[in-house]
């Protein structure tokens, strides 16, 4: 009986170090991309820290083509910060270049620099539709948007100001899981994930020639997510520190684990999706990102990295 417990001990352990990853496995290296850039033009959550913008992130391809996921405020003078005309080197964030986009779900932090997405590009030049991906609602969003900003709209197209009547437009498509976009460039594809009572939060998978890159969203830990992830390059995922969550009042400890993601439980993703890099952002409170590092490192050994605002990966 004592060997058959012994036996069943390590059968239990060889299977947990398969499903999370051996202690010490080694990650494959990352290198970076002279094609693909992610980039980071906000990774804050509803606080207003003056040092994290809005939730906004851009894939660009060749630093001609950009892809934006998520409209935090602040995102369209990020994205001018890193353009050539503000000293900056990258073409596809000039602001008139920024021409599609991706929405994870309808939560203000995400959204509030839609209004500033859809009119300063056209203002700036942009001479065509902007193309917006998102959940359901993101049609009506659109539309109110438009509605508020109307008289803007028509004494700038009839006024003496020189503006084009096509940059101000949206074509909005509401999306479900699957494959929503593919040009030359990239492929994107849409997954469900769980974020609290939402009846809509999705992440989204970028394939590129070079790349693979998923992107969370506002998510708890999610079966799918890991299903729809494996093996990717890049995973960009939201976190909190799980030694912070001790800190809150008990109202935000029931709160947080239905909607977002602690250090220990992504780590745990972490070692199932396996990525080359592994970012971290949407950091909830204060937590510095060491802390946030280390605490993913108690159980994860593979490559890590707490996103700024401007970073470029």
């Amino acid at each position: 009986m004592k060997r058959f417990k012994c036996y069943i001990f390590f059968l239990l352990l060889l299977l947990s170090m398969t499903a999370f990853g051996f202690p010490g496995e080694k990650q494959e290296t990352y290198t970076p991309s002279e094609i693909t850039k992610v980039v980071f033009l906000g990774t804050g959550n509803p606080s207003p820290d003056p040092q994290r913008s809005g939730n906004s992130i851009a894939i660009v391809i060749n630093d001609k083509r950009s892809y934006i996921v998520d409209f935090g405020p602040g995102l369209v003078r990020r994205a001018a910060a890193l353009s050539p005309k503000y000293g900056g080197h990258i073409e596809a964030l000039s602001v008139e270049n920024l021409k599609t986009a991706f929405l994870t779900h309808l939560h203000s932090d995400h959204t509030t620099g839609y209004p500033d997405l859809i009119l300063t590009p056209w203002v700036m030049g942009r001479d065509e539709p902007l193309e917006v991906y998102g959940p359901e609602g993101i049609q009506e969003m659109t539309k109110h948007i438009l509605e508020a900003y109307k008289e803007d709209i028509r004494v700038r197209l009839y006024g003496i100001e020189p503006a084009n009547n096509q940059g101000w437009r949206v074509n909005t498509h509401e999306i479900k899981e699957g494959l929503i976009y593919a040009d030359e460039k990239v492929k994107v594809e849409a997954f469900l994930v769980e974020h609290g009572s939402w009846p809509e939060a999705y992440g989204f998978k970028f394939t590129t020639p070079d790349r693979t890159i998923a992107i969370s969203g506002d998510t708890r830990p999610c079966k799918n997510l890991v299903e729809k992830c494996q093996g990717v390059d890049i995973l960009i995922h939201e976190v909190y520190s799980y030694k912070d969550l001790k800190e809150r009042t008990p109202f935000w400890q029931k709160y947080h684990p239905q909607f977002h993601t602690s250090t220990h439980e992504l780590a745990e993703i972490a070692c199932r999706i396996k990525p080359k890099l592994l970012i971290l952002y949407h950091q909830l409170w204060d937590t510095p990102n060491d802390q946030l590092v280390k605490e993913i490192n108690e159980i994860y050994h593979g490559k890590v990295v707490s996103a700024c605002d401007l970073d470029i990966y």
